[in-house]
């Protein structure tokens, strides 16, 4: 073999050599992170399995001032459902969801999630209007979604009464009577009103009823079809049912609550001023409502 065919094969071999270092190097590298990777999920794995571990806190987001602590008890109760041990998990978080919305309908549009230390409620609030007492008490919010009683001091929750009907649905249903509608159509309207004009002493806390007896002139069309009572029991004629002042030539809505809250502002209180309030009458002579309103 001559010298450089002896060249040509020691470079040749070189070659090799360089590549099968360089193949073992790329192995060492894959197989480190490969280990380094196994190393970091069981790292990852370890941590999450503390966390799913982990028994958490409830914890209600948003809830208005409003909502006391017998309302927030029975969230909790709620949560706790078919024993459920509060585990921070999704899983969990997924089950004490579904476990409120079922039970609970002061909660709409339920969600719950887990955090690294508590699960979270949040959703909206279905705030009472107006309270039924048929065999026991009920409440109603502005949709007549039916809800559970509990004593709540701090809103102005007016009693319905005069509703021609005995039964009353299930908490979490719509309670889809006409007398009622209407009741809770004007309660709504004056809560509006209490909020924008006087929030800081409410009118609809002077206010112990609204009677709908008459709704629609169902017992004499001469008479007014709703009326309003204060809780020294002065009388407040509101007339016919919202939108149907025309048809009894009476004043506008608008105008009617115009009246009671110029009433109001005036003397300072609706108690032990007048022997009745009218506010459907076009002659009656409360002043007409200021502009704002």
């Amino acid at each position: 073999m001559g010298r450089k065919d002896l060249k040509r094969k020691k470079a040749k071999e070189a070659r090799r050599g360089l590549g099968i270092f360089l193949k073992i190097l790329v192995l060492v590298g894959v197989l480190g992170a490969i280990i380094v990777g196994l190393a970091f999920l069981n790292q990852y794995v370890s941590r999450r399995s503390e966390t799913a571990n982990k028994t958490g806190e409830l914890k209600l987001v948003d809830a208005p001032e409003w909502v006391n602590d017998a309302l927030k008890e029975k969230i909790y109760s709620a949560a706790r459902a078919g024993g459920e041990d509060l585990t921070i998990d999704e899983q969990v978080a997924a089950s004490v969801q579904q476990n409120i919305a079922t039970l609970v309908p002061w909660l709409d549009d339920v969600s719950v999630q887990a955090t690294h230390d508590s699960l979270l409620i949040s959703g909206r609030w279905r705030r009472p209007i107006g309270l039924v007492e048929i065999g026991r008490k009920y409440y109603v919010d502005s949709e007549q979604v039916v809800l559970d009683y509990v004593p709540i001091e701090s809103l102005p929750i007016v009693r319905i009464v005069g509703l021609a009907s005995e039964r009353v649905p299930q908490p979490g249903e719509v309670w889809e009577k006409d007398d009622l509608a209407a009741a809770v159509d004007i309660l709504y309207r004056l809560d509006r009103m209490d909020r924008l004009v006087t929030a800081e002493k409410p009118l609809l806390f002077e206010i112990e009823s609204i009677d709908v007896s008459n709704y629609d002139g169902r017992y004499s069309r001469s008479k007014p079809h709703i009326e309003l009572y204060a809780k020294d029991g002065t009388r407040i004629v509101w007339g016919a049912e919202i939108d149907k002042w025309a048809e009894h030539l009476e004043v506008t809505d608008t105008e009617k609550i115009g009246r009671l809250y110029n009433f109001y502002k005036t003397h300072g209180t609706l108690l032990n001023i007048a022997q009745y309030i009218n506010l459907c009458d076009p002659q009656d002579y409360i002043p007409q409502p200021v502009d704002e309103y």
